[in-house]
């Protein structure tokens, strides 16, 4: 293929989900957290589903990485605000105290090589801005990215000023003919949600794309439709996801369908809609169809992993095997188990972040195989809360168990130079 690098392969760095994990409700606009809000959430289980997604991706034959939790309590962050842990209002704790991390879809925008003018991987960490308990998130992230990329084929950027709110590839897509050829980034923004926040700024694309040094002709803003937001939709890949040639997307997920319908036409990539007929918005949304991983195995047929909530939602599992049956772009479906993270609104493409790059370039700390899961498996069946209430948050013993099964995971993983953030 004219101008592809076979060097680059894409791999999917999942967010490993945090000893702090609990259910607080802080996500406006998040249907599942505003409506889980208050229960036991069940650390343990979460960490290991999210090792289970991971070997799933390994079995396929898919390269995997992964990011590990900042450090719970966010202590910097509540002396800034002038209070600790032990002082601060519950709900000022929790934000302190939130896993959200570990949805590493909006830890940073990422512009691989072949799109940029410099020929090098662009990322530009997410400000994240419009969440209290996510926007002290960034000085953690940044650090991993530049541990993780600190190669010279990387350019690691700083986050886009608060102004104006980033949050990160959640709202972003790219079509190409495959991960090594030079291809169209998508930005998707939002201006209304109704009664949630927007929170996507075109401001913060745009700067994204000038950071990343990307062809002007080369990158489209699509603005998310103000229904989708409304509907639960809180970022784009609710509502949409795109792998090399191919967007699946719900009829309802831009502001100007007939313009994305163009965009693909014109550049011969395949637009695989869902009619809101077939799927209302509000199953899409509930079942996470779209907040899937879309991959393309070595064998090459193109997959669809979707969360089992999924298979449970009957419009959504008779549209996927109506598809599949079609013999159209996505030729396997694969059903992963991640209810808990889902009941905090986060499906599989939520818990990675996708980098096209040549795998020999990424610190090898941050890949991983069957052995070091099994190994990071051992660490979280001894060290993770197996429950946590929201009432207890702030309890010292629980506070302590949180922070040492932080740091036993980084001393496996031998990451300890981020034990302080």
């Amino acid at each position: 293929m004219p101008g592809h690098d076979a060097k680059i392969t894409e791999i999917n760095f999942d967010g490993l989900i945090g000893p702090s994990h609990n259910y607080a409700g802080l996500s406006v606009g998040n249907l599942a957290a505003m409506r889980n809000a208050g229960d036991v959430s069940q650390p343990r289980a979460a960490a290991l589903q999210g090792l289970d997604k991971m070997r799933a991706n390994l079995a396929l034959g898919l390269r995997q990485g992964l990011f590990v939790p900042p450090a719970r309590p966010a202590r910097t962050w509540l002396a800034e605000l002038g209070t600790t842990v032990d002082e601060a209002e519950p709900l000022l704790a929790a934000n302190a105290l939130s896993a959200s991390a570990m949805w590493a879809a909006n830890a940073a925008t990422v512009s691989p090589a072949p799109d940029t003018r410099d020929g090098k991987c662009h990322l530009t960490v997410a400000n994240l801005r419009t969440m209290p308990h996510r926007s002290h998130e960034w000085p953690a992230t940044l650090a991993q990215l530049r541990l993780t990329f600190a190669h010279e084929g990387f350019a690691v950027h700083g986050p886009v000023p608060t102004a104006f709110g980033d949050e990160g590839a959640a709202n972003h897509m790219r079509l190409a003919r495959a991960h090594g050829a030079a291809g169209i980034e998508l930005f998707v923004y939002g201006i209304l949600g109704g009664a949630f926040p927007a929170r996507q700024h075109l401001e913060a694309s745009k700067a994204v794309a000038r950071l990343h040094g990307l062809n002007p002709e080369r990158v489209v803003f699509l603005e998310q439709s103000e229904e989708a937001i409304a509907a639960g939709a809180f970022h784009n890949d609710v509502v949409a996801v795109a792998n090399e040639g191919v967007l699946f997307a719900h009829e309802k997920a831009f502001a100007d369908r007939a313009a994305v319908a163009e965009l693909c036409g014109r550049g011969d990539y395949e637009l695989v809609e869902v009619a809101d007929a077939r799927v209302p918005l509000a199953d899409a949304i509930s079942s996470y169809l779209f907040n899937a991983q879309l991959v393309t195995p070595p064998d090459g047929a193109m997959t669809l992993i979707v969360p089992s909530e999924a298979r449970a939602t009957p419009s959504v599992w008779s549209w996927i095997e109506g598809h599949l049956a079609s013999n159209g772009a996505i030729r396997r479906v694969e059903v992963v188990d991640v209810r808990q993270s889902m009941a905090n609104g986060g499906g599989p493409a939520c818990l990675r972040l996708r980098v096209a790059c040549d795998p020999a370039t990424v610190d090898p700390r941050f890949l991983v195989d069957d052995a070091k899961l099994d190994a990071l498996s051992e660490v979280i069946g001894a060290h993770w809360p197996v429950e946590i209430e929201s009432a207890d948050l702030q309890k010292p013993a629980l506070i302590n168990q949180i922070e040492v099964a932080r740091a036993t995971l980084l001393e496996v993983l031998e990451l300890t130079e981020l034990l302080s953030g």
